[in-house]
């Protein structure tokens, strides 16, 4: 190849390249008021992204994966918790968790009812980002760091077809995240329950006089928690606030009927 060649080869080749780059870089923009659902930020979201920021929040926390890596990814965790939890948990944070026990703390930020209510709003739209998947490997909202909570690392793949195995896949699995919340070991508590013994729980549940739900057995019950958080709420200081259940309300959108009969086959066989 000749000098003249090589120089037209390279003029060539870094043309074409930076019309696919300068192409792709069209699309994305093209695509980021959808991917985003840019027309669903409200003022009270932008100034949710103010108090974020105000706060330093990224210091310790990621969105999208950026951040410091310190805490959780906070990207999902409007989907994963909920609403209600968001908002009792960032009024008083040492509420659900304490170095002492959990080896973990958030400072309690001191947020006005408004503002806890602008990082809500934030937060939830944040979620609705179609992020394709990212981070790979967020550090995710668990209770892995705590003694005996048997939950945390890499997410299980059900080994057969059967509704149980299906079902304990999907427990340790984000989403639906059940793990996020909830313990499977006898006395250890998250932010809900420990499902140690749910089935014999649930079984007795149905039987009580306070229950005024409308299963009729354990299965029953389990099948209703899921979809129906609110129809009986557990005593406990965590597991409620201001008459509602702080367990997400959102399963019967995001999990197919078939997934939802595969949790309750696998939480049935914990007796």
């Amino acid at each position: 190849m000749t000098k003249r060649q090589t120089r037209a080869f390279f003029l060539g080749s870094t043309g074409l390249f930076s019309l696919i780059f300068l192409a792709l870089t069209y699309d994305s923009h093209r695509q980021f008021p959808a991917l985003t659902h840019s027309d669903q930020i409200t003022p009270e979201v932008i100034a949710g992204k103010h108090v974020w920021h105000r706060k330093n929040c990224v210091n310790c926390h990621t969105l999208l994966g950026e951040g410091a890596y310190y805490a959780p990814d906070l990207t999902k965790i409007a989907d994963q918790r909920g609403a209600p939890y968001l908002r009792s948990f960032l009024a008083d944070p040492a509420r659900f968790y304490n170095e002492e026990r959990d080896r973990r703390l958030m400072p309690n930020l001191k947020l006005t009812p408004q503002e806890i209510d602008e990082v809500v709003a934030f937060l939830t739209w944040v979620g609705k980002i179609d992020n394709h998947g990212w981070p790979p490997r967020p550090i995710l909202v668990s209770g892995a760091a705590i003694p005996g909570s048997n939950v945390g690392g890499a997410a299980p793949q059900a080994a057969s077809d059967d509704p149980v195995a299906v079902g304990q896949a999907l427990f340790g699995q984000s989403p639906p995240g059940c793990f996020a919340c909830h313990s499977t070991s006898p006395g250890v508590n998250l932010v809900g329950p420990s499902l140690a013994g749910i089935a014999a729980t649930a079984a007795a549940r149905v039987k009580a006089s306070d229950y005024k739900g409308k299963a009729t057995d354990a299965a029953g019950y389990i099948h209703e928690s899921v979809l129906e958080p609110n129809a009986y709420l557990v005593p406990g200081a965590t597991f409620s606030g201001n008459g509602q259940s702080l367990m997400p309300p959102g399963f019967a959108q995001s999990l197919q009927p078939a997934q939802i009969d595969a949790l309750v086959a696998y939480l049935m066989t914990l007796k």
